[in-house]
């Protein structure tokens, strides 16, 4: 069998197990080849002991639910990136539900040749990553799994939801477009029956779940970039974008020049060594809560509302720590 054949017999498995099915004329239009071709290597697939289902109502192939493809040879690189960072990342609470990533990574690494899995072994004593303090999601790994299922198949769910803006628990039943890790914790991102648009609901907050029969389609054009927009972080606020501008001072310059924090960022070195930060952000209550880690060590130059919100926290701040005699 030349190289050729056998790439494109990859390719097709790759199709048929990356897909809830597809019928031949799918299969064909997304390999770029004949009907016939299609077909063809179907049946080579089964030859070689490949359990290619068909189902005569739907007229699609598809491979049996838990059958997976043989494992393919990692350079040690490869290796090195699946076991030592995959294997990090799901370890106990370092992200919550990728415990699966870390098991994966390790039935991996015992099918290295010894050589190889050695010096992994070696390496990946060496190669730490330390997270920022997690939301564990204690008891939440059935809602996740749920909300995975539902998406795969494009059900709608009814959630029981003990909201912070709201300031009460709250039922609805949401369409789940997204589900996104940001910063600390699982996000549902989904349009809300209650809400009557696409809200933003954290995993840890959801007190009971049930997977409807409704299904649902996600709007042509939605995606997470346009639905955040420039929210500092994952709160996008109504109303106009503001322009940023703050200045650091030269302790906290080099510090704050080295990470990228906002897609619209731009900085200007000043000659005393301070920087100048803009970006342009849809909303402003997040970004005030970055300004105010930096202490008298920043400056907000503009907008004015945000240098108003940042003095009003400093000021409560200031009332908090104030010596108990000044009071009297």
């Amino acid at each position: 069998m030349n190289s050729k054949r056998v790439t494109r017999l990859l390719r097709l498995l790759q199709m048929l197990q990356a897909r809830s099915g597809d019928n031949v004329d799918g299969l064909a239009a997304a390999a770029e080849v004949s009907r016939r071709t299609v077909f063809r290597d179907i049946k080579t697939l089964r030859e070689a002991g490949v359990p290619v289902e068909f189902d005569h109502e739907t007229q699609k192939y598809s491979l049996p639910l838990g059958y997976l493809l043989p494992p393919t040879n990692f350079t040690p690189e490869e290796s090195l990136a699946l076991i030592g960072l995959t294997a990090e990342r799901g370890r106990g609470d370092a992200l919550p539900f990728f415990e699966p990533a870390r098991r994966a990574a390790l039935k991996l690494q015992a099918t290295l040749p010894p050589a190889l899995r050695s010096q992994v072994e070696q390496l990946t004593r060496h190669v730490k990553i330390r997270s920022p303090q997690l939301n564990r999601l204690a008891d939440k790994q059935d809602v996740y799994q749920l909300l995975i299922d539902a998406r795969a198949s494009q059900r709608q769910v009814w959630i029981a939801y003990d909201s912070l803006t709201e300031w009460e628990r709250i039922e609805t039943t949401i369409r789940p477009y997204h589900l996104t890790f940001i910063n600390r914790s699982w996000y549902l991102i989904g349009r809300s029956s209650l809400h009557r648009e696409v809200r933003i609901f954290n995993v840890g907050r959801i007190v009971e779940l049930r997977v409807l029969d409704e299904t649902f389609k996600t709007p042509r054009g939605f995606n997470l970039k346009r639905y955040f927009g420039n929210a500092w972080r994952m709160i996008r606020e109504p109303g106009p974008d503001h322009k940023v501008h703050l200045r650091f001072t030269q302790f906290v310059a080099t510090n704050v020049s080295e990470v990228h924090w906002h897609p619209t960022q731009r900085i200007e070195q000043r000659e005393d060594g301070s920087i100048d930060f803009y970006a342009t952000v849809s909303g402003i209550s997040e970004i005030s809560w970055w300004v105010l880690q930096y202490g008298d060590q920043v400056e907000v130059i503009a907008p004015a509302k945000l240098r108003r919100l940042v003095a009003k926290r400093i000021e409560g701040m200031a009332r908090i720590y104030r010596p108990a005699d000044e009071d009297r």
